[in-house]
């Protein structure tokens, strides 16, 4: 099976393809030779793309589902630096959600912006899943307490203020998912090195994207850790074997909508 895919009509044998592939696996073009990767070098494609998204006259395509080749729109995507800053710097971590749930359509379209987040050797190791029940988000709230009722009078770092935690909960308050519809995890496999931060790339894509769509998102680091140590939030939750929790996010319609920019620390910056 070729590995890429030329429209002989359309090549101008400009030999871009060749230059940016990180394999270094495509041939030289000339006015003879189309860009091809031999059988031989097939199994070094880290399918990522490059050739095709770079290719200038879009006569090349990646053997990767062909069929679903869309044609990107001349000046798709692009951003002004003020407008991608503004957007940036509006981001806010919400904590008051509307009870409105976020339809399943909506969220995957998020998610398949996510799916196109950077992952060493284009591995993309990130798989999703997603709480959309208010009941089990509930849930997974009250085993999250649970598991930090076991912390107090213990060793660990955060046995001094899970007290607080667990008795603004018992008084009403949902200080884990701060009353959001849904979370959402990102799982990885058990044994890769470096899944972890691919899937931080991944959720900050989800955590980016979100608001474009009408969503609010915030970092649910108290379910994240208890998804990692507490045996009873995992067997809730059932990821297959071999895979792990990296990390969690709640979200859900914001309650409030955001107004205004507030400082940050000045830049700190050493050039060298």
């Amino acid at each position: 099976m070729a590995q890429i895919i030329v429209d002989e009509n359309s090549c101008t044998r400009c030999g871009v393809c060749v230059k940016i592939c990180p394999s270094g696996i495509i041939d030289p073009v000339d006015e003879e030779h189309l860009p091809e990767v031999r059988e031989t070098d097939a199994s070094h494609c880290m399918y990522c793309g490059h050739c095709e998204a770079f290719c200038p006259s879009q006569a090349l395509t990646l053997n990767l589902r062909p069929e679903e080749k869309v044609s990107l729109p001349v000046d798709a995507g692009i951003i002004s630096a003020e407008d991608i800053g503004f957007y940036l710097k509006k981001r806010r971590s919400v904590r008051h959600y509307t009870t409105e749930p976020v339809p399943k359509e909506k969220i995957l379209e998020v998610l398949d912006i996510a799916r196109y987040a950077a992952s060493g050797t284009n591995s993309q190791p990130v798989e999703w899943l997603v709480i959309h029940d208010p009941e089990k988000v509930r849930k997974v709230a009250e085993l999250t307490i649970e598991w930090m009722k076991s912390l107090e009078n213990t060793p660990n770092p955060m046995s001094s203020y899970v007290p607080v935690l667990i008795s603004a909960w018992e008084q009403g308050h949902d200080v884990i998912c701060r009353g959001a519809p849904h979370l959402l995890f990102a799982h990885i496999p058990e044994e890769s090195p470096i899944a972890p931060v691919d899937a931080i790339i991944a959720l900050t894509h989800f955590d980016i994207a979100a608001p474009a769509f009408g969503i609010g998102t915030c970092w649910a680091g108290f379910v994240a850790a208890a998804a990692t140590f507490y045996e009873p939030l995992q067997k809730e939750l059932g990821l297959p074997a071999g895979r792990k929790f990296a990390y969690a996010m709640m979200f859900g319609y914001p309650k409030y909508k955001t107004h205004g920019i507030p400082r940050r620390k000045p830049l700190k910056v050493t050039w060298q």
